[in-house]
């Protein structure tokens, strides 16, 4: 028979582990300060306005997320980026912003046939608060689009299987 003391010890070293469990259970890090924004820019090559299948993604593109007062509009901030070889952006953003509108917006195109801001797809809002919700670091924005100066050929063909869907609903 095990002796009180004993006992007492693997009491104490079994609670010891349990709390050593349930902590390395949680994740009890302060909380990141800063986001990443990410999104894509695409070329309307087609001239339609949308994505179309004939769409393609521009390597290269400078992205900036601008932040601005809610009450006063005044800039108070911009990081800025350029999508990786897939169009994709990552670009990260410090600290918090609960108190202004973040929008990711188009800078740059290193396309010059393909460097027009497609009008209405220039910008995307981005949500920049830990008060939303969201346990990620990571917000995802809107696709940016260029457009091209010429529609490729084929794109009426493209833009013609819009039409026939439209005429269906």
């Amino acid at each position: 028979m095990a002796s009180p003391r004993a006992s007492l010890l693997l009491a104490a070293a079994l609670c010891a582990l349990a709390a050593t469990a349930a902590s390395a259970s949680r994740d009890l890090r302060a909380p990141r300060a800063g986001f990443i924004v990410r999104g894509h820019v695409w070329c309307d090559t087609c001239k339609a306005g949308f994505e179309t299948p004939a769409s393609t993604y521009i390597a290269g593109a400078k992205v900036r997320v601008e932040c601005k007062s809610k009450t006063t509009g005044v800039k108070m901030c911009s990081f800025e980026g350029h999508t990786d070889s897939t169009g994709m952006y990552n670009i990260l953003v410090a600290d918090e912003h609960e108190h202004e509108l973040c929008e990711s917006v188009l800078v740059s195109s290193p396309d010059m046939a393909c460097a027009k801001a497609v009008a209405g797809r220039e910008r995307a809002p981005v949500f920049l608060t830990n008060n939303n919700g969201v346990m990620s670091n990571v917000r995802l924005a809107n696709a940016l689009g260029f457009q091209k100066d010429v529609a490729l050929s084929g794109c009426s063909e493209i833009l013609k299987m819009y039409e026939e869907v439209e005429d269906r609903v």
